[in-house]
C-alpha cells in the first residue's frame, strides 16, 4: 500500500509542478494576475504536439462542460469518491503493478481535483494532433490516470482476476 501511496504523492507532484511551471513561465502575461485566464498562445514543440491552454470545465473530453457552481460540486464530489473507492481497492492489494496503476490514477486524479477546487476548472496544455486532427487537450494527471488504467487493465487480463483483487482474497 505504502508504494501505491508514494507513486501517488509523486505523480500529483509531478502533475502540479508541470502546471505550475507551463501556466508562470509560459502562458501568463504581465497584467493577468487572476486564474483562469484566456492565452491565444500558440507553442510548437514538434510537428505533432503543442503547447496550448485550455481551460477544461468537464470531465475527460469535456464532457459536462459548465461554468456552473453545482456541476463543479457533482464532478469533484464524483471524483473524490472515485479516489476514495481506489484507495480502499488498494488496500487489499498485492501486487507490484497494480500498487504503480492505483497510484497514478489517484495521483492524476488528485491533481485534477486540486485544479478544480483552485480555478474551478482543470488546467490542460497538452494539444496532440495528426493533420487537422486535434486530440481534446490533455495534461499530465490525464496521462498518468490513462497508464494507470492500462496498467491496471493488463494486470487483471494477466491475471484472470476480475477486479483487480489477488487471487489469495
Amino acid at each position: 500500500m505504502r508504494l501505491g501511496l508514494s507513486v501517488a504523492i509523486l505523480a500529483f507532484i509531478a502533475d502540479q509542478l508541470s502546471k505550475l511551471i507551463i501556466l508562470e513561465s509560459i502562458f501568463r502575461s504581465e497584467n493577468v494576475f487572476h486564474t483562469p485566464f484566456f492565452s491565444d498562445k500558440i507553442i510548437e514543440i514538434l510537428p505533432f504536439l503543442n503547447l496550448r491552454l485550455v481551460w477544461n470545465t468537464g470531465i475527460s473530453f469535456s464532457m459536462f462542460a459548465s461554468d456552473s457552481n453545482i456541476t463543479l460540486i457533482i464532478l469533484t464530489s464524483i471524483q473524490i469518491a472515485i479516489v476514495v473507492f481506489l484507495i480502499w481497492l488498494m488496500r487489499k492489494e498485492k501486487s507490484f503493478w497494480s500498487f504503480i496503476a492505483f497510484g497514478f490514477i489517484i495521483g492524476g486524479a488528485l491533481g485534477n481535483i486540486l485544479d478544480r477546487l483552485m480555478y474551478g476548472a482543470v488546467m490542460d496544455f497538452i494539444d496532440f494532433f495528426i493533420g487537422a486532427y486535434h486530440f481534446p487537450t490533455f495534461n499530465l494527471a490525464d496521462t498518468m490516470i490513462t497508464v494507470g488504467v492500462v496498467i491496471w487493465f493488463l494486470t487483471i487480463i494477466s491475471s484472470n482476476d476480475k477486479i483487480g483483487f489477488s487471487a489469495k482474497d
